[in-house]
C-alpha cells in the first residue's frame, strides 16, 4: 500500500469513527446529564463552539473557523500528496480525518460535538471528541516523524564527516 492510500484510509477511519460515536452520543438523551462509565470517565453531550478546550468561543463565527480548518487541510493534503514516509502519511491521515469531521459538526450544528469528560475528583479536562484524539495522535506522530528524520540526518552528517 502507497503511503498515499495509508494515509487516506487513515484519514477516512478517523472522519467514519468519529462521526459514528458523534451520532451515538447525539441520540443518546442520558448524555445530557452525564454518565459515570469509569471513576474517572463520564459521558457527556457538549457543544463547542470555539477551537480545542473551547478557546476563541464566541470570538470567531462558526464560519470563520471552517474556512481556517479547510485551509489548514487543505496544506495537509498537499503535504500527504508529497509524503515519502508511511509514518508521515500515517500521522497526515489523522489530523485531516480529524479536522474533516469536526468541520462537518460545524457545519452541520455550528459547533464541534464532544463527549469525553475525563477528570480526577473535581478536576475535569475540558471535554473532547475523537476527532480531537486522532488530531493529537497524528501530531505527536509528526513530531516523532520530526525527530526522527533529525536523529537520522545527524547520523549521516556525523558519518560523512
Amino acid at each position: 500500500m502507497s503511503g498515499r492510500a495509508l494515509g487516506l484510509g487513515c484519514a477516512v477511519a478517523a472522519f467514519a469513527f468519529d462521526q459514528g460515536t458523534k451520532a451515538l452520543a447525539l441520540r443518546s438523551a442520558t448524555l445530557a446529564e452525564s454518565v459515570e462509565v469509569l471513576p474517572i470517565l463520564n459521558l457527556v453531550l457538549v457543544r463547542n463552539r470555539g477551537i480545542s478546550f473551547g478557546m476563541l468561543g464566541g470570538v470567531m463565527p462558526w464560519w470563520a473557523l471552517t474556512v481556517v480548518s479547510l485551509a489548514i487541510v487543505a496544506v495537509l493534503a498537499a503535504w500527504l500528496w508529497r509524503a515519502q514516509s508511511r509514518v508521515l502519511s500515517v500521522a497526515l491521515g489523522l489530523v485531516i480525518g480529524g479536522a474533516l469531521s469536526n468541520v462537518l459538526d460545524r457545519v452541520r450544528h455550528g459547533a464541534v460535538t464532544d463527549f469525553l469528560d475525563f477528570h480526577f475528583a473535581t478536576h475535569h479536562w475540558p471535554a473532547f471528541n475523537l476527532a480531537d484524539m486522532a488530531i493529537v495522535a497524528g501530531a505527536a506522530l509528526l513530531l516523532l516523524d520530526g525527530l526522527r528524520g533529525q536523529k537520522r540526518e545527524a547520523a549521516i552528517t556525523t558519518q560523512s564527516t
